[in-house]
């Protein structure tokens, strides 16, 4: 289990102490209130965010319907990745679920950092790699695997959770009714 934000930015790509030092040079902490909104749908998204306490979703409109795909927690980079890789307005609104603390990183100053660091270049590169795996592997659970199964998999990756999140999101991001995840948990206890 990752521990802090500095070994969440190492284990992804190992960068030197001077790498390291420019990359969290261009952070600033930010306390922000529950609800908070960091990236809307429909808009270029211009920062990049480490989530050091707190819980985030992100979710998206669909038939006049809030549809949560994502949650990320302590030591997770917060993005969104139309903005980051094509500099195009994200489909994604991304809002915190709890009071909390967060690192911001300006877009164009960390595509700058890019430009003239070629470790922090191949840590950018190996971002996108293993968001793309995580999108793949989300795809497959989606169209693999029972909701029943999503659920139990969803308890055994991250069981604080489901003490942390409303129940509407949890059945929303199973692709399940609020009716349905009470009888998949009544199932599962």
């Amino acid at each position: 289990m990752v521990q802090t934000i500095e070994q969440a930015i190492r284990q992804l790509y190992p960068i030197s102490d001077t790498s390291f030092g420019q990359l969290t040079a261009l952070m600033q902490r930010q306390e922000l209130p529950k609800g908070s909104i960091l990236f809307r749908e429909g808009e270029v998204s211009h920062k990049v965010f480490f989530i050091e306490r707190g819980i985030a979703r992100a979710f998206c409109y669909r038939n006049d319907q809030e549809v949560t795909f994502w949650f990320g927690a302590e030591n997770e980079m917060l993005l969104s990745y139309y903005s980051y890789v094509a500099n195009k307005p994200g489909y994604e609104t991304v809002e915190l679920l709890e009071n909390a603390v967060v690192h911001a990183i300006d877009l164009a100053r960390l595509q700058d950092l890019y430009l003239n660091n070629i470790e922090l270049a191949n840590w950018g590169r190996k971002l996108a790699e293993y968001e793309l795996i995580k999108t793949e592997e989300r795809f497959m659970v989606f169209q693999f695997q029972s909701a029943t199964e999503r659920y139990k998999a969803l308890l055994e990756q991250s069981p604080g959770l489901i003490q942390r999140v409303p129940l509407n999101q949890i059945a929303s991001y199973l692709g399940v009714t609020q009716v349905t995840l009470s009888r998949i948990r009544a199932q599962v206890r």
